[in-house]
């Protein structure tokens, strides 16, 4: 007998890093729930290393500029559903030109648009994985709740080796960037918190981070170590899993942390959990999330994303943050 083709889903997602992790609970819970299955991921090429390791990946798929370059090749693949975690247009005229059944998640842009801008919060108390999940109702596939994953090889781990020798006995990570800066600590302030720290600092962030490391390193001395646009992202996830805990604000890093069951103290600033994108942390993990936020400012938040700098030049959301319990909370961690 000929044998039965397995069934092909393709998820899209194109960036960012933490909402591609976001993705994660999805892929596991579409090869663990649906028999014979072939689970395909559509991004962007510089974030398919994010997914690379993934053991209930079939296929990665990725393109540079356009998915106008590998339309050809998805087609060939002859997809039974498209499940559309990113939809905009873009990703719209993938389903479009695959011509097959498209499946999505409600995006609550309208409600947010009202929360930054008139400090009107109808938005339902639910988390993005959640809404996730409801592109995969039409396959009766839910939230197994184990959370989000992050995978990594034995050569990732070489980052880590690279470290001082005065770090083997343990280092906190913090990510001193992010690609929006109004969700940054600004750099005097992370000064004060690697002063204050009782374990080494490792500096985490790419290349546009690197020269506000160096500023920090500069005034910290040997206790700083700048990983800042040395290492990949897979590597600096590798540093982010040995680290005793984890200082970041409302980044990449931040779900990176949380994928690896890392005590994390995340900075808030001019964004808001509210918009459903904190760290996920299940019911029984084994590890603990501290958030902190200046509450009671009437610009926050400003901004579902971000900007280049504060609109109202305060940056009071960040300015106010208490550096004095952000240093004493992640030295509890540590003991």
């Amino acid at each position: 007998m000929d044998e039965v083709p397995k069934r092909k889903i393709l998820i899209i997602r194109f960036s960012s890093i933490g909402d591609i992790v976001l993705t994660t609970p999805v892929i596991r819970a579409l090869k663990s729930q649906v028999t014979d299955v072939e689970v395909h991921f559509l991004t962007k090429e510089r974030n398919a290393i994010i997914l690379s390791n993934n053991p209930f990946l079939d296929k990665i798929y990725s393109f540079k500029v356009s998915p106008s370059e590998i339309i050809k090749e998805l087609r060939e693949e002859k997809y039974s559903t498209v499940i559309d975690l990113q939809r905009n247009l873009r990703s719209r005229m993938v389903a479009l030109r695959l011509r097959k059944s498209r499946f999505t998640f409600p995006k609550l842009n309208v409600r947010k648009w009202l929360l930054t801008v008139f400090k009107i919060n109808l938005l339902p108390h639910i988390h993005v994985i959640d809404r996730y999940f409801m592109a995969l109702e039409c396959l009766n596939v839910r939230n197994d709740g184990k959370g989000t994953e992050y995978h990594l090889n034995e050569y990732d781990f070489e980052s880590v080796a690279n470290l001082p020798q005065n770090f083997e006995n343990g280092f906190v990570a913090i990510a001193c960037g992010s690609q929006h800066a109004t969700k940054q600590l600004p750099t005097d302030m992370l000064v004060q918190i690697c002063l204050g720290l009782a374990l080494p600092v490792v500096l985490l962030g790419d290349k546009n981070d690197r020269r506000k490391a160096i500023e920090i390193e500069n005034a910290v001395g040997a206790k700083v170590f700048n990983a800042c646009g040395v290492f990949n992202i897979n590597q600096t996830a590798a540093i982010v899993a040995n680290a005793e805990a984890v200082i970041t604000g409302d980044t990449g890093l931040m779900h990176i942390a949380a994928a690896l069951h890392r005590n994390t103290v995340a900075v808030w600033g001019n964004t808001v959990m509210d918009f459903g994108m904190s760290a996920c942390k299940p019911e029984d993990a084994d590890f603990e999330v501290y958030n902190f936020e200046v509450k009671g400012l009437k610009c926050r938040p400003c901004s579902k994303l971000g900007y280049k700098r504060c609109p109202k030049r305060h940056f009071k959301c960040m300015r106010q943050q208490d550096v004095k319990a952000i240093i004493k909370t992640t030295n509890n961690i540590i003991k």
